[in-house]
């Protein structure tokens, strides 16, 4: 019989496909938030240390919100908050511009942040409900793989309209939250066969089933959030340092950076999916191992480079670790979380992920600046090593087992 690398998408379930398509249409609409210092300087007259101070505010604003979403879709439906946050965030941003002054713009920020972050977790604990466990790994990585068709189109799309008008990136952004969260509502849902199926229809859980482990009392999810953070730290390199070496230390222009992320989605577009259903059946703490040891080579050996193909050999190598560690770890909370708190688990996974991001460009900056780039090169090969051996460790328990 013929290999076909893509037939693990051929069992999921259509609400799966759903998703995807919900996805794919907010992403190709997302264009307010990576414009959004812009906007603040050269649009309202802001300074740059104000512009940088609403960013922290949506940062920080989205820390919260993720574990408090989390706990929202236990509560009362992953589906349900998936609906709000998309319908919600579309309505802030079109009357987004509509705010003039700097607190009035910091508190629009806040409240896009509060709407606009509180789909990641819900969206995450749908797929666990919707897909198996020998599934999710594929659909996380079409998940994803949603995220990154859109990404590759929104930004660039904005990149153009913001020379028309700034306020059209927040209306076209908002737009297109809003006709997915109309999809979503129109669409029609199958009761998932598993536990959990409050997810889609928004119904209460079962009150004769008992409350499971909560997720900061779970020992080994703690465990697994504290080995994959020093990869995920290194990763984010890719949002600062990474970018400042190329062009000051390499001399290359900011084209050769736009291209990292051209050659990154591409591998993503052709090779997650059949490599994620190819590792389905692997464990866990192999698969991880194997995908943040990847991502600590791939930014090491940026101290290797001296041109930009060395520059793009790096790159590929990162993104295997990338492929591998994203829908892996993704998969594995899902394996760990109880039924009835996935939406909790998922939101302290994705807090995890906002912690890194706030963390990893500064001390990567910070390293760079007063160390050195081999210093930052050494630290991120000695990180992604530290993060591979602590998921050796990793024990993911089904939570049928705990």
């Amino acid at each position: 019989m013929r290999y076909n690398p893509w037939r693990g998408l051929y069992g999921l379930r259509r609400e799966v496909w759903y998703i995807f398509a919900t996805m794919l249409i907010n992403r190709l609409g997302t264009m307010a938030l990576p414009f959004l210092v812009l906007y603040l300087t050269r649009s309202m007259g802001f300074s740059a240390q104000r512009a940088s101070l609403a960013v922290m505010v949506y940062g920080a604003v989205a820390l919260v919100v993720s574990p408090l979403s989390g706990k929202l879709c236990d509560a009362v439906g992953a589906m349900r908050i998936m609906k709000l946050s998309l319908l919600s965030s579309g309505v802030v941003l079109l009357l987004f511009p509509l705010a003039r002054g700097f607190w009035a713009v910091l508190g629009a920020i806040a409240l896009w942040a509060v709407t606009n972050e509180a789909f990641r977790p819900a969206n995450m604990a749908l797929l666990t409900h919707l897909a198996t466990p020998e599934q999710r790994k594929p659909a996380f990585a079409l998940n994803r793989l949603a995220v990154n068709l859109g990404m590759s189109v929104g930004p660039a799309a904005g990149g153009f309209l913001a020379m028309i008008s700034f306020h059209s990136l927040f209306w076209v952004n908002g737009a297109a939250s809003i006709i997915s969260g109309l999809l979503l509502s129109f669409l029609t849902w199958r009761q998932p066969e598993e536990a959990g199926g409050d997810g889609v229809t928004e119904t209460a859980r079962s009150p004769v089933r008992p409350r499971s482990l909560s997720g900061f009392a779970n020992r080994r999810f703690l465990f697994f959030l504290l080995a994959l953070m020093p990869a995920v730290l290194v990763f984010f390199q890719l949002n600062a340092a990474f970018p400042l070496y190329l062009i000051r230390n390499l001399k290359l222009p900011e084209s050769a950076f736009g291209f990292v992320f051209t050659l990154n989605t591409i591998i993503i577009v052709l090779i997650e999916i059949p490599l994620n259903t190819a590792m389905a059946h692997w464990p866990h703490r192999r698969a991880l191992a194997l995908g943040t040891f990847l991502t600590g080579i791939g930014f090491g050996a940026v101290a290797f480079a001296s041109s930009f193909w060395g520059v793009a050999a790096t790159v590929v190598i990162w993104t295997f670790g990338e492929m591998i560690t994203f829908p892996g770890s993704s998969a594995a909370v899902a394996d760990m979380s109880p039924p009835d708190r996935r939406g909790e688990y998922m939101g302290l996974y994705t807090m995890s992920f906002g912690i890194a991001f706030a963390l990893g460009p500064w001390l990567g900056t910070l390293v760079f600046t007063n160390f050195g780039a081999g210093a930052l090169w050494a630290c991120a090969f000695a990180m992604g090593c530290l993060s591979a051996l602590l998921m050796t460790q990793v024990r993911v328990v089904p939570h049928e087992a705990t």
